[in-house]
């Protein structure tokens, strides 16, 4: 049996909210889902959430993890964006 592939996800704006140890952003989707993108000692995660209030979160699992534990928690998001199965639109700048 084969593992079917989701469709990639297209980020229409990303705001980086930490550049390293861990490097974070903000991210949403051209339909607007909120997505919090997170590389922490080598793993990498993508959460759905409501929005980019922490207090707004919900206890969910990561859509997508990737990596392997190990001391780097610096990474680019276009690096992040092809590890986990993410596109940026064309055009999309990141916000610092």
């Amino acid at each position: 049996m084969t593992e079917e592939r989701l469709p990639p996800t297209t980020l229409a704006r990303v705001v980086e909210t930490c550049s390293a140890c861990p490097s974070q952003w903000d991210a949403w989707t051209v339909t607007g889902q909120y997505l919090y993108l997170r590389y922490r000692s080598g793993i990498g995660t993508v959460e759905e959430q409501p929005g980019p209030d922490p207090d707004t979160w919900e206890d969910l699992e990561p859509i997508t993890t990737f990596g392997e534990p190990s001391r780097d928690g610096d990474i680019s998001i276009e690096a992040f964006c092809e590890a986990a199965g993410l596109v940026l639109a064309p055009g999309v700048e990141v916000e610092r």
